[in-house]
């Protein structure tokens, strides 16, 4: 019995047995009967994931819940990051000029994601995604749907680039690439934009800005449009109806203003905006989020996420940014 103990044990700890968890048995059923997979060849893939325990913990503490936004906002808004993100530009001027003609998305938005997700591809992540995928999907209940379908657009699309779904690398959530896809993003809106035949999101810069491009203009960018307005006057009691209203844009600005709500800029009274808090270290600090400061949050949901992509971005385009460099 000690014997048999100590082996599941050090199974366990290895990671090398295969007990299957409760609903992979009907994913391989589906990704048979559905795309045509081959049964005998996807268990060897999913028996090689490994459950990791370091990613359940992680999934349950993002930054963005963690910090305010003082200390969010120093993470990614530093003079290193600026000035790596101005020679990003620099070096890729011709294939971001030419996503902006085609996309209308500006040079120092897409940057700035690049910038923000993964330092301009310092740091793409070094978690196989096969095992942040299948550890999210079978044993993650709270979001196991969404990254069941996750899993299965990743088998999809390394099936369809010809790609081993061991080898890929990416965050602890399944993101990939320079502009951290998930995969059914990189499905949905990755593109070929220099031409060679493949969508290479994880080493090609040109594809990578192509990508993103087109994820933002396929989620409602507006080209030349503002992205967001300091708001001042806000009383948290008074204007409680529009702090509580979420991210999307429905109040026009005219309103906002009846309301007691300034800002500066001379700006189309009847463009809608979103009332948004973010919370420092001295109390809160509000903004109006407009159409493109809400599309931005397609990409991530955290409006000081949105926050830190739109003030880089200005910063790299050498415009105000209300932000104090360091590092």
């Amino acid at each position: 019995m000690r014997l048999h103990a100590a082996l599941v044990l050090l199974a366990f700890l290895c990671g090398a047995a295969w007990a299957r968890p409760a609903g992979v048995e009907a994913f391989i059923e589906r990704m048979v009967r559905e795309h045509g997979f081959e049964r005998k060849a996807l268990e060897a893939v999913l028996s090689d994931a490994r459950v990791r325990q370091d990613i359940l913990e992680k999934i349950r503490r993002p930054a963005e819940k963690r910090l305010t936004w003082t200390r969010y906002r120093k993470i990614f808004l530093t003079d290193e990051r600026i000035r790596e993100g101005r020679r990003f530009v620099e070096r890729n001027r011709p294939a971001l000029e030419r996503a902006e003609a085609q996309y209308g998305v500006p040079p120092e938005i897409v940057a700035a994601i690049i910038g923000v997700e993964t330092f301009y591809g310092r740091i793409t992540g070094r978690d196989r995604v096969l095992d942040a995928l299948y550890t999210l999907a079978f044993h993650y209940p709270k979001r196991s749907r969404f990254f069941t379908d996750e899993l299965e657009k990743f088998l999809l699309l390394a099936r369809e680039e010809g790609l081993d779904p061991r080898r890929p690398l990416g965050s602890y959530a399944g993101a990939m690439g320079l502009g951290q896809f998930m995969p059914s993003s990189y499905l949905a809106y990755a593109v070929d934009f220099d031409g060679d035949g493949k969508r290479d999101i994880w080493k090609n810069e040109i594809d990578a800005i192509g990508s993103v491009a087109n994820y933002f203009a396929r989620h409602g960018w507006k080209r030349d449009f503002p992205v967001a307005l300091r708001a001042r006057g806000v009383d948290p009691e008074r204007h409680a109806a529009f702090l509580q209203a979420g991210l999307k844009p429905t109040f026009t600005l005219e309103k906002l203003q009846a309301a007691g709500i300034e800002f500066d800029g001379d700006i189309n009274p009847r463009l809608q905006a979103a009332l948004i808090a973010l919370k420092t270290d001295q109390g809160a600090e509000y903004w109006l989020g407009l159409n493109n400061f809400y599309v931005i949050t397609r990409y991530n949901r955290s409006p000081m996420y949105a926050m830190a992509v739109y003030q880089l971005a200005r910063a790299i385009a050498g415009k105000e940014a209300d932000h104090a460099p360091s590092g």
